[in-house]
């Protein structure tokens, strides 16, 4: 009876880990910064607001993430590496709108394939009027750097004697 129970409890605690990080914002904005996941899976439903998505982190899994849009007059931004692959293709467009990503189109004119072990991001979904705004490198960090959550991460570094993680979560912490 306990390997039951045992098994139960395992199969729930790996779908908790499949399950995808869930966003709803309705006439408000939604940082989300830093190490925060290690999720592969996001939802997004945005009306009317904006969101902020940092997939810099090593704590990702490699490979794909799958970022799943319901968008309504919204804008989503997200801080990504510099060698990361978005595919656009999957997202079903009503009304204007755009995934704007100058480095990426550069990229593809140019010819630049990226490596196999690189993050690829994947956008599904649908979006209405709304845009997706990539960020990469220097641009992400300012982004970042740009919040409260870098101002409220500075000071607990500093308390901690630590490094701040939210403008690059790529960042070893200090040794001590």
């Amino acid at each position: 009876m306990t390997s039951t129970i045992a098994t139960a409890t395992t199969r729930t605690v790996a779908d908790a880990a499949a399950e995808p990080v869930r966003l709803h914002v309705d006439h408000t904005s939604a940082k989300r910064l830093g190490n925060w996941t290690s999720a592969e899976r996001f939802e997004v439903r945005a009306r009317r607001g904006s969101v902020v998505l940092d997939l810099r982190s090593p704590q990702l899994p490699a490979g794909e993430l799958v970022v799943d849009l319901d968008l309504d007059r919204a804008m989503v931004k997200l801080l990504l590496p510099d060698d990361a692959v978005v595919d656009q293709r999957d997202i079903v467009w009503s009304g204007s709108g755009k995934v704007k990503d100058g480095v990426g189109q550069q990229n593809e004119r140019n010819g630049i394939v990226s490596a196999a072990d690189v993050r690829r991001v994947r956008l599904t979904g649908r979006i209405h009027s709304g845009e997706v705004r990539v960020a990469r490198g220097g641009v992400a960090m300012l982004a970042a750097m740009f919040s409260r959550e870098y101002v409220e991460d500075v000071k607990q570094a500093r308390r901690d004697g630590a490094w701040p993680t939210v403008d690059d979560p790529t960042r070893a912490p200090k040794d001590a």
